[in-house]
Order: C-alpha cells, then sequence, then structure tokens
C-alpha cells in the first residue's frame, strides 16, 4: 500500500506540472524552475522533472545557443552503448529543454531521446490515453548504472488546439512532461518514511515486468542478506518430527500497476522456526505428556487392583490432555493478539508521519485543549499558543465574514463540518492557509463533550491557485489586466455608474504603424514597444482606473468619474502625449503615435456590453481622419459601421451572383486623335441598392481580402472583351487594369497574369498593367524582383497617379515602367495655375527623357488638351473625350471611328462628347 501511494503521488505530482503548460502558454524556465521546486524538495524519490520539447532539425542551432545560456557548453546528446555522445543531424529532435533540480542531472540537459523507442512509445501511449504513461526501466544520462531508472510521461499540446481524436492530438503534440526516478531509490524512500524497514523479520523485493516473463530485480531490502545467513533459516533437521519443527515462512507476492508497466512486490518473511520461539509452551507439552506416560505405567502396575481405578486414570489422563492443549491455544491466541496490536499501532504512527495532518480536540466550550501531529513543525506556529482559545480567537475578522459565521453557527448547532478554509498569521507575520474538518463528541448519556478533528496546511495549494488565478486573467506580455479580467472590470464600474450616477469612459487605443515595427525592426522589438506603451499608460492613469490589453496593439483603459475629480479631455491627452514620447528600439530612437476612440456612459444611451464596441467604432473613425487624434462614439459612427457590415455582407456574394460589371473609359492618342485603348472600371449593379459607386466598396474588398478575386475577375473579363473586340477588326485595342495592393503581393500573381493571358489569347502586349507608387515601396528589391518578372510576360507597366505619391527619382530609374500616368489632380488647374502646369510639364520631360510615354487622366476641357498637345502629352483620357462606357456603348463608339480632331485642323469638339 505504501509503495502503491508513493508510485501514485509520484503520477499525480506530473499531472500537476502538466496541467501548468495547459494553464499558461508559453511556459518560461522560471516558472517552471518555481513550480517544481517545492514539489521536488516534499517528494525526494523524484530524481528530476523534465520537459521535451519537439524540435525541427533546423531550429537545432538557436536551441543550443539557449541551452548554452543555461549550461555553458551545453549542445544536443544522445545516449549510446558507449555512453552520451553528441547528437548527429536529424529531421525532428525531442530534446531536454527544461529540467529541475538542474545540479546532479546536468547531463540530462539537451539530451534527444527520440531515438529511445521506450520513451517514444511510452509518449504514444500517453498521447493516445490522453493520461500519464510509465517506461520500462532505463540507463539514465546521469546515472552510469544501467537500467537504473524510469520515466512517467505525460503529452503536451499546443494550446487551443483540437485533441478530440489520436490524429488531431498527434498533430498537436509539442512536447512532453516527465519526472524522472531511480526505482530503486523510490521504493527505498518510500518504505524508509513510512517506517516499513524497521522490522527485519520482514524480506521486501520489487521486480519490473510480468509475472512469468522476464523480470528485473530493481530493489531488495538490506535485511534480505543478513537474514537467509542466520541459523533460524537453516532447513529442519530431518530427524525431528513435523510438529516439533514446523515451517512458518510465508510469501506474497503481490502486483502493482506503475502508470501502465507491471511491477511485482516479493514480501516474505524471514524463515523463523517453531521450537525457540516456543519453548515454553513445549516444555509444558513434554511434561505433560511425561506425566500422562508414567500415569500409565502406574495405572497398570495396579490394574490388577481394580478396574474402577483403571478407568479413573484413563479418565483423568484425558482431561490433562485436554488442559494442557488449551493452554497451548492460549497462548498462541495471547501472541498473535499482541502482535496485531503493535502492527495496528505502527501503522497509526506511520499514516501519522506521512499524512499532512494534525488532530486537535476541543471541550464543550469549543476551546482546544490538544494538539497534536507535529503541528508545531508542519505549520511553524506553537500549539501552545492554541490551547485555551477558540478558533476564532485565533483569526481575527472570522466572526465579521459570512464564511466565519457561517462556521460558527455549524458548531452552535453541533453539526459536522469538512474543508472549512480560512487564512491566519504566523509568527513571522506571513499569511498561512488551513483547511480543518471536525465531528462533534457526545458521551454515552448524549450529551455533548466537544469536537475533534483534523487539520491541513494548504498555503503552498493556494499560492499555486493564486499564481495561476492571476495567469489566467493578466497578459503575458506586459501583465495588464486581459479581455478576462477586462469584462470584470468593466461590469464593477457600470455598476458603480448606475449606483452613484457617475460617468464611465471607456478608450480603445490603437497604436500607428506597429505593423512597421514588427516588420522593419522584428517582433522583439514589436515586443519591447508594448511593454513601454502600457507601462506609460498606467503611470499617466489613477490607480483606481484599469489599463487592459486587449488583443494586438490594442488597448483598453477605463475611466470612473469620483464627486471630486470630473473627467475631461485632459485626460486623453494626456494618455496620447505619455505615448508619443520617444521609444529606444536598439540603437534607434522610435517615435509612435495612437489613435483612441472614447464611449461613455450612461450618456450614449447604449447598453453598457456595448462600450468597448462603439469605443472600437469611434477609434476607426480616427485613423479614418489621420490617426494621432482621438474621437468620441456619436450614433452617426454606428451608421457608418453599419454601412460598412452591410456593404461587406453584399460583397461577399456579388460575383457569385454576377453582379459587377466593367465600364471601359477611351484612351486616345493626342498626335492621331485615334483611340489606342480603354483603362476598364468596375461597376457594381446592386438588386436593392442600386449602382453602387467604387469608392463605397473597394475600401472595403481591400481590407477584407476580396479584392483579390474581384480583381481577377476583372483582368480576366477585361482580357476576354479587348480580345474580342480585337477579332471583331475594331483595332488593335489595348486595355489597362488595375492592380491592388492585396493582388500586389500575392504569392501566384506572374502565374495567374500568365494564365488569364493564355486564357483569354490576348497578346502581352495589349494588357497594361497600373500600379500605384506606394504599392512597392515597402519593399523595393522585392518589388524590382517583381514588376522585371511580369515584364518577362510582355505585358505593359504603368504608375497610375504619378506624382502624388513618392516620386523618387531613383526607384523610378529602378523599374521597368513603360507609361506614366499623371493625376487629374494636376490637370484640373494647368489652364490657370502655373505651378500645377510646370508640374505637368516637368512630369512629360521627365517621362521622354526616361523613354516613357505619358497619359494624362481627367481631361475636362479644350484648354486642358491643348497644354498637353503643346507639352507633347502622348495619351489622354477624360470626360472632354468620354466618360467611362459599358462595353455595348464602347464597342458602338469603336464601330463610329470617333476621334479627336488632330491639332490645328480647327474642328469643332461637341461631336466628341455626344456619347457622354
Amino acid at each position: 500500500a505504501a509503495v502503491g501511494q508513493g508510485v501514485n503521488e509520484a503520477v499525480e505530482v506530473l499531472t500537476i506540472t502538466n496541467r501548468l503548460f495547459h494553464a499558461v502558454a508559453p511556459v518560461t524556465r522560471e516558472q517552471f524552475r518555481d513550480f517544481t521546486a517545492p514539489l521536488a524538495a516534499r517528494y525526494p524519490f523524484i530524481q528530476a522533472f523534465t520537459f521535451h520539447r519537439l524540435v525541427r532539425g533546423d531550429e537545432r542551432a538557436a536551441l543550443e545557443a539557449e541551452l548554452d545560456t543555461v549550461l555553458p557548453g551545453t549542445v544536443l546528446t544522445e545516449m549510446s552503448s558507449a555512453g552520451r555522445r553528441p547528437a548527429p543531424p536529424r529531421e525532428r529532435y525531442s530534446v531536454v529543454d527544461y529540467i529541475e533540480p538542474l545540479r546532479g542531472n546536468e547531463a540530462a540537459l539537451g539530451l534527444n531521446v527520440s531515438p529511445n523507442t521506450e520513451v517514444m512509445e511510452t509518449l504514444a501511449r500517453a498521447s493516445a490515453s490522453g493520461e500519464a504513461s510509465a517506461t520500462a526501466m532505463l540507463t539514465l544520462a546521469q546515472d552510469a548504472q544501467p537500467l537504473n531508472g524510469f520515466e512517467v510521461i505525460m503529452p503536451v499540446y499546443r494550446r487551443g488546439a483540437p485533441l478530440g481524436s489520436v490524429a488531431e492530438r498527434e498533430a498537436a503534440l509539442v512536447g512532453d512532461t516527465a519526472v524522472i526516478m531511480r526505482a530503486g531509490q523510490l521504493i527505498d524512500i518510500i518504505l524508509r518514511q513510512a517506517g516499513l524497514l524497521e522490522d527485519r523479520s520482514v524480506i521486501v523485493a520489487v521486480y519490473a515486468g510480468e509475472r512469468g516473463g522476464k523480470r528485473q530485480l530493481i530493489y531488495r531490502s538490506a535485511n534480505a542478506a543478513a537474514t537467509s545467513a542466520t541459523p533460524a533459516a537453516a532447513p529442519r533437521s530431518a530427524a525431528l518430527p513435523q510438529w516439533l519443527w514446523p515451517d512458518f515462512n510465508r510469501r506474497q507476492l503481490r502486483p502493482l500497476n506503475v502508470a501502465g508497466q507491471d511491477w511485482q512486490i516479493d514480501i516474505s518473511a524471514a524463515p523463523r522456526p517453531f521450537l525457540p520461539d516456543h519453548l515454553g509452551s513445549l516444555s509444558i507439552l513434554v511434561a505433560g505428556v511425561l506425566f500422562s506416560l508414567l500415569m500409565a505405567a502406574f495405572v497398570q502396575t495396579m490394574v490388577q487392583r481394580s478396574r474402577r481405578i483403571q478407568l479413573l486414570v484413563n479418565q483423568r489422563t484425558a482431561d490433562l490432555k485436554l488442559s494442557n492443549q488449551r493452554l497451548i491455544d492460549d497462548v498462541i491466541d495471547r501472541e498473535q493478539t499482541e502482535k496485531a496490536l503493535q502492527q495496528s499501532e505502527q501503522r497509526f504512527r506511520q499514516l501519522v508521519s506521512m499524512s499532512s495532518d494534525w488532530y486537535w480536540e476541543q471541550d464543550a466550550d469549543l476551546r482546544f485543549v490538544d494538539i497534536t501531529g507535529g503541528f508545531d513543525q508542519k505549520t511553524g506556529d506553537g500549539a501552545s499558543s492554541m490551547i485555551g482559545k477558540t478558533r476564532w480567537d485565533t483569526v481575527p475578522g472570522m466572526e465579521e465574514t459570512e464564511q466565519g459565521r457561517a462556521h460558527i453557527a455549524d458548531l452552535q448547532a453541533r453539526r459536522p463540518f469538512t474543508n472549512f478554509e480560512y487564512a491566519a498569521r504566523d509568527a513571522d507575520g506571513g499569511t498561512r492557509w488551513f483547511c480543518v474538518n471536525g465531528e462533534p463528541i457526545f458521551d454515552e448519556h448524549g450529551a455533548f463533550r466537544g469536537y475533534r478533528g483534523t487539520g491541513t496546511d494548504i498555503t503552498a495549494r493556494k499560492l499555486s491557485e493564486q499564481r495561476i488565478h492571476h495567469v489566467a486573467q493578466h497578459d503575458v506580455l506586459t501583465g495588464l489586466p486581459n479581455r478576462s479580467l477586462l469584462q470584470d472590470r468593466l461590469e464593477q464600474a457600470v455598476a458603480y455608474s448606475e449606483r452613484c450616477s457617475r460617468a464611465v469612459w471607456v478608450m480603445l487605443i490603437d497604436l500607428d504603424r506597429f505593423k512597421f515595427v514588427n516588420d522593419s525592426m522584428g517582433h522583439k522589438a514589436g515586443d519591447v514597444l508594448l511593454v513601454t506603451v502600457a507601462a506609460r499608460l498606467r503611470n499617466a492613469l489613477r490607480d483606481t482606473d484599469t489599463v487592459a490589453r486587449l488583443s494586438g496593439d490594442e488597448f483598453v483603459v477605463i475611466l470612473t468619474q469620483y464627486e471630486d475629480e470630473v473627467l475631461s479631455l485632459d485626460v486623453v491627452q494626456r494618455l496620447m502625449d505619455s505615448v508619443a514620447q520617444p521609444v529606444m528600439l536598439g540603437s534607434k530612437e522610435f517615435f509612435v503615435t495612437c489613435s483612441i476612440g472614447v464611449a461613455v456612459y450612461p450618456t450614449d444611451g447604449a447598453p453598457a456590453d456595448s462600450l468597448i464596441e462603439h469605443a472600437d467604432i469611434a477609434m476607426y473613425r480616427a485613423k479614418k481622419l489621420g490617426r494621432n487624434n482621438f474621437q468620441f462614439y456619436t450614433p452617426a459612427m454606428n451608421e457608418e459601421a453599419l454601412e460598412r457590415v452591410r456593404i461587406e455582407s453584399a460583397l461577399r456574394n456579388a460575383l457569385e451572383r454576377n453582379e459587377f460589371v466593367l465600364h471601359y473609359q477611351p484612351q486616345v492618342n493626342l498626335a492621331s486623335g485615334q483611340i489606342v485603348g480603354m483603362e476598364a472600371l468596375i461597376r457594381w449593379r446592386h438588386p436593392e441598392l442600386g449602382m453602387v459607386s467604387p469608392v463605397r466598396f473597394i475600401g472595403v474588398a481591400e481590407e477584407t481580402g476580396l479584392i483579390v478575386p474581384i480583381g481577377a475577375w476583372v483582368m480576366r473579363t477585361a482580357c476576354m472583351q479587348t480580345k474580342a473586340w480585337q477579332d471583331a477588326g475594331l483595332g488593335k485595342l489595348r486595355v489597362a487594369v488595375n492592380l491592388s495592393a492585396r493582388q500586389f503581393g500575392a504569392p501566384n500573381l506572374i502565374a495567374d497574369i500568365a494564365a488569364v493571358l493564355g486564357a483569354s489569347g490576348l497578346p502581352p502586349e495589349s494588357l497594361d498593367i497600373e500600379l500605384t507608387e506606394s504599392l512597392f515601396m515597402s519593399d523595393v528589391n522585392l518589388a524590382v524582383e517583381l514588376l522585371h518578372n511580369m515584364k518577362t510576360l510582355g505585358v505593359n507597366l504603368s504608375i497610375d497617379d504619378f506624382g502624388t505619391g513618392y516620386s523618387s527619382l531613383s526607384y523610378l530609374s529602378r523599374f521597368p515602367i513603360d507609361v506614366l500616368k499623371i493625376d487629374r489632380s494636376f490637370v484640373a488647374d494647368i489652364s490657370h495655375d502655373v505651378n500645377d502646369a510646370a508640374i505637368v510639364a516637368s512630369i512629360i520631360a521627365l517621362a521622354h527623357n526616361l523613354k516613357l510615354s505619358v497619359i494624362a487622366e481627367g481631361v475636362e476641357t479644350e484648354a486642358q488638351l491643348d497644354y498637353l498637345r503643346r507639352q507633347g502629352c502622348d495619351e489622354m483620357q477624360g470626360y472632354f473625350f468620354s466618360r467611362p462606357l459599358d462595353a455595348e456603348q464602347f464597342e458602338q463608339l469603336l464601330r463610329e471611328h470617333r476621334s479627336l480632331p488632330i491639332m490645328g485642323m480647327g474642328a469643332p469638339h461637341d461631336h466628341l462628347v455626344a456619347l457622354g
């Protein structure tokens, strides 16, 4: 029973350690050390706690670098017949990443156990069953003795992954936790702590393996050899009868399941002869027999005198034999009773020493009269200080709590109680937690005599619960309250607001340009920035205010208005100013701003559970207004958000329902006046909303990623329509298609363009792909490579809205561009603004010097057209010639051969806009 309980405790300790990886992600070395240190101290038979991490081959160098900081010189090793050796290159490793305590177990740090079939099969059994599983006997890296120890293993899964099936658990496996034990040392410590090695008459042997199969001796008590050598164990003499020298050597063989492994416990009594142990009883028996023989001889001599005397002698002889036998039986019964009493007392002492409980008694006035069981050593308090006092005398404030009053009521009602937990101060001023159980005592007349019960120090358990509770409700990186605790704080603030009629402000803070920090400086720099901002927000607020991390770079602040302090815009500005201070990221000084949305309760007239949602809507409004500002929520913002939701919902089905159409705006050569191409412009004909402007849905499509399938549809439709017009003899037209940022970043962009050209049969030179300058400025080298790959297809590349973005000449010279399109904002004022006129002339000259063509957008007047012609602009598009037309109208325009008059002909322009 003691061995089984000790092994079960080791499995339970592993289960508790494994739960740490379910509650915390990721678990750091410090957290692993703090969690396992008290467990290792409490259970000395555990050699080590370990965490095996599954590591890919390309992650080996990083792991060895990390292990080197823990123990210099550590590299990945493996066990072989010759001992430990450096691990060869493998695709996958299962490495001892964490091991506690490290002292004495240094040899196991960095050990790769994936070649060990026994360990990996045990991990597979544990993953399949979901329970702890033990290995057979192993040779430990930190122990020279072969097959001296074993491991109990539980799998660790990726947090949040589905675990419903064996396949899902295998896919989610990231490692395992294990306890390492030397089997012989485990059994010896368990039996020694239980006081079971004091009886030299008992021999204990433990084997690993099934009964009847191959077994390995892993433990044998020290008295086994000595006992076998004593004279009492010598074989019984053949000359003595069985009844004089009976064999009392007994043996019990019991199976024990150790987390799926079969052990056998062989318990036997040391050989003990009957004669030396029962010499007195045997002497009485021998004396009685001799006496009977003598009496028989005497009666034989007197037989002639009287048969009556003979019968009397025979009767008395029988009575004497019966008395002797009863005496012998009584002696044996007394010896067995004494041994049973001794064993019962020994078991009681062992249970007391193994238990963490103490025992207490109270009198009829509920005052302590006795406390035993090592109370002083287990709690650090003196038992004498509690004698003569009630429990609430030693725990100030118990009578003032609801739980304490309920406990006192149970005592006064003479009811038994269980698991009553309370906190008290120890002699050092610290807080300790106790759990007590008790039952009332009554005398034979039913009169109440007091209480008796047990108590346990549960301080370690309470501290662990508090740590786990803190981890569950706080962000691991910043230490701020997480979403769970934020919701509780918000409910408290709203309750206070309703009770005291005070306003509550909820602010949602989002960092501007945080993605740029992560992309350009790495995620470690992003983490440093988040921690710094979190500290600044805490310092800028009152102690009673709440700041929490919602997700990513979003923070939520809850401000409660008090009687002596009215909330104002200064609070919001103070938060923005604190965030805007420079931050040192490595060797660089970085400035970050934030956008803040504020929702007020109860002035918004909205339910409390919508405050964060409203603050989020206001924050997006602040982002839309240019960032680095704050906005208070208004119902109009909600209408705008609902409009966005409606657009997004309808947009997701628009392609399937064929609701998109293309309009085409002609591009005219200014030298010949002929239509040489057109720009494809998407329109959305919604059955309920009517014709939806691109301004309303393009931005939503970009944010949701729907722009990728929509853009693919535009390119495919435009290419097929252009090819149909070419085949109809309407000219060698080219079509311009805009490319979105999402499409430009797609990994299969080149293949998709080639597939469209192949499917439509359109010559590559008839396709113009229009890109904005900002599209490829984030990573110029990647953009250059991508643009050159697009040029290998034979298509033309245009920069749209030139002059409104970066317009860097060094970048422009590196890009394989064919056409520059002058933005309509410059063209609109060239007839009366000398600056815009100069900019347009410069762009045209620059493009021609770089051997590029120029197209002017938004040409609406004859004066604009004349100026562009004088400056040598190549092509134009705009309402002066034609607004965008659907495919049928555009085809009619082509068949009528509409054109611009050639410069100097003086033809009127009225007919040019007849179809507009």
